[in-house]
């Protein structure tokens, strides 16, 4: 295929894609579909930043633009490129165009890196020996085979007796599309076994477990099979944070949710999710969301209602 047609063919994706998608999207929020591994996302404004433990995922933006923030690093993406998240991160992210005409379009398939580590085993792709590890957050560029995957898998959701046998295809292409793309050496490392990258996602894993319990890095090292130090480099490069850095920020964000979903005690779930002076708990969760805890609660909940009147 020529590169005018490739091109050409990449633009009438892009542009099938948003009207898709606002077919199973009458209103804003997230949407789940017949297809569980595959979400919509809608938002008719932009919006304020959201906090959340993102887990492996693709995400396609079909109309807007997005920003995705991880420790200090900022992530932009729109309608010409593709979100991978491989491994699950703290990360904070803001719909930064959108308007009731043309609302924020989002696409996410979720995935399991055991999908990957699968595909990669009965593919032919070359293997290679990368030192170091790679981030397990990435932005690429879309292209014509990708998107060409991603309308046929939301075109089943209108057959919707095809989804138990074409949906599972479809899914393993659209994995096979984001390996072959430039940064798809990133999502290799962090699921073949004996990597840097696979031992530094084992090592997230026991940290999620025990996110409440004190941290020992002795333990974390020993499960990565690394000295301390190079388990706080490794872990730095693939999640932009140490391990005291990315357990705070599950302790926070739990606690957050806590508070908006129960009427608790800020000291109680300071407790709760591992933090043994209420001051400190306050004083850590003003840094990370701006206000101490009550009177970011409280903010939230006048958020909710302001969206929901």
């Amino acid at each position: 295929m020529k590169a005018t047609e490739i091109e050409s063919s990449t633009t009438e994706k892009q542009a099938e894609l948003p009207s898709l998608i606002e077919q199973f999207t009458s209103h804003d929020g997230v949407h789940a579909t017949d297809i569980p591994s595959l979400y919509f996302v809608r938002s008719s404004n932009t919006t304020v930043p959201i906090y959340q433990v993102h887990e492996p995922a693709l995400c396609i933006v079909a109309q807007g633009r997005k920003v995705v923030i991880l420790a200090e690093e900022s992530y932009y993406y729109g309608t010409s490129d593709y979100l991978v998240v491989s491994v699950d991160l703290p990360i904070s992210g803001q719909v930064i165009q959108a308007s009731a005409e043309a609302p924020y379009l989002c696409l996410r398939l979720n995935f399991d890196p055991h999908q990957v580590l699968d595909l990669i085993k009965e593919s032919t792709f070359p293997t290679t020996s990368i030192p170091d590890s790679r981030r397990g957050l990435y932005v690429s560029q879309t292209n014509s085979l990708l998107l060409d995957a991603v309308v046929r898998l939301v075109h089943l959701l209108e057959r919707p007796q095809d989804i138990p046998v074409l949906a599972p295809l479809v899914n393993r292409e659209i994995l096979y599309r984001i390996l072959q793309g430039k940064q798809g050496e990133s999502l290799k490392q962090l699921v073949m076994t004996g990597s840097h990258s696979s031992r530094i996602a084992e090592v997230i894993k026991r940290i999620k477990q025990d996110y409440d319990k004190p941290l020992r890095i002795e333990e974390l090292s020993q499960l990565a099979s690394m000295s301390p130090s190079s388990l706080h480099r490794h872990f730095k490069e693939v999640t932009a944070m140490s391990p005291m850095q990315y357990q705070k920020q599950l302790r926070l964000q739990e606690a957050r949710r806590l508070l908006l979903s129960e009427s608790a005690d800020a000291a109680d779930v300071g407790f709760q999710v591992g933090y043994e002076s209420p001051s400190q708990f306050s004083r850590e969760y003003a840094r990370l969301f701006g206000l101490p805890p009550i009177r970011d609660i409280k903010r939230l909940r006048v958020d909710q209602d302001h969206l929901q009147s």
